[in-house]
Parts: structure tokens; sequence; C-alpha cells
């Protein structure tokens, strides 16, 4: 269905399936391919990809990985910094671990010390900055300025998005009859790269992201049909810590606009499952009629003060 072309002249070009396929071949030697796993008990039978089973605990790892070996003779050379609410800078970490490259990831204070630990615990430099967007790309860039590190970006670049876009391939093949995918929204990127795999292999899936409804700026400019940016202290709000961007990438949302269907947003009691899996349990009315449904767990490093918080609430 997506050819890599763009929406309307002057738009980005969407990530192709070839680029995603490319991706995956990368990663065959580093990332888990998750399973699809029922969940019992549900009428339609509902699949669950757990990402939460990658090596860094999210699906960040992909496009990390992705994105360094694209770069990866100035990254060898030079070193990269990543920006991040904590799984991506991790996955970066990893990453870098891996291939022998020197690696520093810039941090908001609120980061979960569960994410930052492991960071450091890789080897990467840790930045810690003012819980906002813009104070992580302002310092993220500052530090390219002053070393020359190559930018490893979260979610607004084309060969994050193809690693992201691999959690798709795995699907369509896992699963060729799909056809609803619920995907998680942050930054974009896990949601773009799925939709440009879920809608070339199985053109007649639905793709709907989910949102937490304390942080739902892609909610809101999907249906303005541009970027909308929500306050920092209101995306703060969300017990869900690595979906507190506060405006969608502008890549992702080209891919947005174009391959996604809807983006629905859930409550802070329905997240305490998880964000994807709280949409179908909580607001199915809301999504389109679906025999075989798939929601993807993009990851797990949650808080134990707050993993301990929501048992003691349940």
């Amino acid at each position: 269905m997506n050819d890599g072309g763009g929406i309307n002249d002057g738009e980005p070009a969407l990530v192709s399936l070839a680029e995603i396929r490319e991706a995956a071949r990368l990663l065959a030697p580093v990332a888990v391919r998750t399973p699809l796993i029922p969940v019992p008990g549900m009428t339609p039978r509902l699949a669950v990809k757990p990402e939460s089973l990658q090596p860094t605990g999210s699906f960040k790892l992909r496009g990390a990985y992705t994105a360094i070996m694209a770069n990866e003779p100035a990254a060898r050379q030079h070193g990269v910094v990543a920006h991040s609410s904590g799984n991506h800078g991790l996955s970066v970490a990893y990453a870098a671990a891996l291939l022998g490259v020197r690696a520093v990831v810039v941090v908001p204070s609120t980061a979960p010390r569960v994410k930052t630990s492991a960071i450091e615990s890789y080897g990467a430099e840790l930045v810690t900055v003012a819980p906002t967007l813009a104070a992580r790309l302002a310092a993220a860039a500052e530090l390219v300025t002053r070393h020359g590190y190559v930018l490893i970006p979260p979610f607004d670049d084309r060969k994050v998005i193809a690693g992201q876009g691999t959690v798709g391939l795995e699907i369509a093949a896992d699963c060729p009859q799909v056809d609803l995918v619920l995907v998680p929204v942050s930054g974009g990127g896990l949601i773009s790269g799925i939709a440009a795999a879920v809608r070339a292999l199985c053109p007649g899936a639905a793709v709907v992201g989910v949102e937490p409804e304390l942080a739902a700026d892609a909610r809101d400019s999907f249906h303005r049909g541009e970027r909308v940016a929500w306050p920092p202290a209101d995306v703060q709000r969300t017990i869900a810590d690595a979906l507190r961007v506060e405006q969608v990438g502008a890549l992702p949302f080209a891919h947005i606009r174009q391959l996604v269907t809807d983006i629905v947003t859930v409550t802070e009691d329905e997240i305490r499952g998880a964000v994807a899996v709280a949409a179908w349990l909580f607001h199915s009315a809301e999504l389109p009629r679906a025999t075989t449904p798939v929601a993807v767990l993009s990851g797990g490093n949650i808080d134990p003060k707050l993993l301990a918080q929501i048992l003691a609430t349940d």
C-alpha cells in the first residue's frame, strides 16, 4: 500500500516496507522476535505482543540499534547521544555497548531510577535536565555541537521508525488475518513503523493508537489535522512515564495522518493493566469491529514503587 511517497507535495516521504525489511535484517542477531500470546477468556480473542521481552525491556531497542547501525562509521568515531524519557536511552546505551560505541543519554529529572540505573550499567554517561521535551532537545543539540556526537533521536527519524516497524512485520507474518492492531503512542515512532508494515502487508487491518487521556497530544493532533503540543506539566500527570512526550514527531505525524485509523484514550485507572490492552478492555465500542485483534505491549521497566502502589490499589 505504501510506496514510500509523501501525503502531499512538500510533506516527508513515508518509511517504505523495503526499509523496514532492511531493519529486520540488521536486527536479526540482536532483537527478540517476540511472540503473539492469546489472552484467555476474551471473545474475540485478543493477542498481545510483549515487547517487554526485549533485552532492554521495550521495543525501543529495535529503532535504537537500527539508527546506530545506519550511522556506524561516524558513531564509532565520535560516539552517540540520545535524549529520552528512559526506554530509548536505555536501548541506545545497550546497543552502543554491543557495538563498542561511546554513548551519552539526556534524561528528564523525573526519569525512573530503574531506567537511569540501567543506562549507567551499560557504560553510558547520564545527563539530567528539566522534565520537558524542549530541555532534552536543547541539551542533546548542545552536546552534538560541542563534541560531534551522532544524534540518535527517539522517534522523529526514519531509521528509528523502520526499526520499530519490524514489530509490524512480525505481526503480519505471525497473524496474517489480523484486522486490528492497538499501539501505544508517545512520540509516534512505534505506531508509524507498525502502520507502515501492517497496512502494506495486511491492507484490510486497522491500526489504532492508544494514549493516556492525561497526555493526549497525538489524539488532538490526529483530529485537528495538525501537530498539537501539550504543556509539559500536563503530560507529567500520567503514570505511564514512557508516554509523557508533549508533541508527536513531524515524520511520525505524516505516517499517522495517512495510515492510522484513529487514536483513542484511556484513563489512569484503566492504564494499570497496559495501555493498548486497556483500550480493548474498556473502549471496544470506540474501536473498529475486529475478529482478530492484536495489542502491542510496548515495554516494561516500571518503577518498582509505582508497581507496588498499583498492586496495593488493586
